[in-house]
């Protein structure tokens, strides 16, 4: 690609104009400078456009090859290919305004013929990286490597049944580690794709299990070692592609990590396409995240209802979204996380402009679902039914129970009370839907 060739057609950064705005490419309701709770909404919500869907993706599908043509696509030097690569991304974060941007180390800089070549690709690229960021605002919210693509990943990384591939993928980690701590990234995130099995006929569980949890020490290690301050991030995934992947979901990966001894380094990074593909909804991941203190970030896209695969579709369902960012803002809102866009477009949106349009839908999206969220924060909408429901704990029995005051006896004995007789109350749950929709 020629590097003075025009890729988008826009030219000037996206800006907020308001609900009634044109056709043209503008935010109707993320106003990057409003306060919100004592903070801007780009504070917030901490935008982060990721690289390889966005970059890296072609448009093929498992029935069909590429559609979208890019000009670093393949062919040519590699290297002058992402360094193409590079200039584009780095003008679509200008024209979107964002705060910040997420790589995998293969969407970068081309694999060489060897580990050393590929990272010196890697910190040749984060050259490159590191002066385009001098003279922009877009910051790094996190890094990782890909431990997946590569055939000598196909029985896993950390838990193939060859140490010599755990020690390649310990190298790649160091080298994808490295370079996010120089470019000041504030998180990096273990994805566990082939962290799984095909079949139990081959598989040791408890084996791998331990070499999963080894694996993630060392990387906790290294980063303390060269002074990294942000969290590891691991991404919860039930399937796909493997069979099934042991970082299954929130439930999953905290008993895995207490058993490992990893709870303080390591946090959660919530995807709802694969909360739905666990069974489970986006709010009910990240709620039980928030409740075991294990919540980091978001990668923020949607499924599609009647496929039972990972689409990674832009998130546009407001009143989803409300009730997430609803959870998250009640407890404090995002520290080192934030909302990452792990989406594709559509393999037949094939114009560059469908990146732009694509993102500031998703933008709006979240804004103005970040919006009715905290309205419903200051109103006390939820939070008030909440706290009556369980007032009772907030008593002194209440508190005497969960205080270690009372055994079981202790308990049966006032049972067994003449005129103890404790009736239900209702849960309200149509009251409280309709409360929602007041909002969004």
């Amino acid at each position: 690609m020629n590097a003075s060739a025009k890729f988008f057609d826009a030219t000037a950064p996206v800006a907020f104009a308001g609900k009634d705005a044109g056709q043209a490419p503008a935010f109707r309701w993320y106003d990057k400078d409003r306060l919100v709770h004592g903070r801007r909404l780009e504070d917030h919500l901490r935008f982060a456009v990721c690289y390889w869907h966005s970059f890296c993706w072609p448009g093929g599908d498992p029935f069909g090859g590429e559609t979208f043509l890019r000009p670093w696509h393949g062919g040519g030097d590699a290297m002058a290919q992402a360094r193409a690569k590079a200039d584009v991304a780095f003008e679509l974060f200008r024209l979107l305004d964002v705060p910040y941007f997420t790589f995998h180390d293969v969407d970068a800089a081309p694999e060489g013929a060897s580990l050393a070549e590929s990272v010196a690709n890697l910190n040749a690229i984060a050259d490159l990286f590191e002066a385009k960021m001098a003279a922009s605002k877009v910051r790094l919210l996190w890094g990782t490597a890909n431990l997946f693509t590569h055939r000598r990943y196909m029985a896993g990384a950390a838990t193939n049944p060859d140490p010599e591939i755990f020690t390649y993928a310990a190298g790649q980690v160091r080298a994808a580690l490295e370079v996010t701590h120089r470019l000041g990234g504030q998180n990096y995130v273990l994805w566990g794709g082939r962290e799984g099995y095909e079949t139990l006929l081959n598989t040791d569980l408890k084996r791998e299990l331990d070499q999963l949890g080894r694996f993630i020490s060392l990387v906790v290690e290294h980063k303390h070692r060269i002074g990294f301050k942000g969290p590891i991030l691991i991404e919860p995934k039930p399937k796909e592609p493997t069979k099934h992947q042991y970082d299954f979901d929130v439930a999953t990966c905290y008993g895995f990590l207490a058993r490992y001894d990893l709870l303080k380094d390591v946090k959660l990074n919530i995807e709802q396409n694969h909360a739905i593909l666990a069974g489970h909804s986006f709010h009910h991941e990240v709620a039980l995240a928030e409740a075991l203190g294990v919540f980091g970030s978001l990668d923020v896209n949607r499924g599609d209802d009647l496929l039972g695969w990972d689409t990674d579709q832009f998130a546009m369902n407001v009143p989803e979204l409300a009730l997430v960012f609803h959870e998250i803002l009640n407890r404090g809102g995002f520290t080192t996380g934030g909302l990452n866009f792990d989406a594709k477009i559509r393999r037949q949106s094939i114009d560059p402009d469908d990146l732009i349009h694509a993102h500031v839908g998703s933008m709006d999206a979240c804004a103005r679902a970040f919006l009715a969220a905290a309205d419903m924060l200051d109103a006390g909408a939820l939070t008030a039914p909440l706290t009556e429901r369980y007032q009772g704990w907030s008593g002194p029995e209440g508190r005497a129970i969960l205080g270690g005051q009372r055994s079981l006896a202790d308990l049966a004995d006032r049972a067994l009370r003449p005129g103890f007789d404790p009736q239900p109350r209702s849960g309200r749950q149509e009251y409280l839907e309709s409360l929602v929709n007041r909002y969004v």
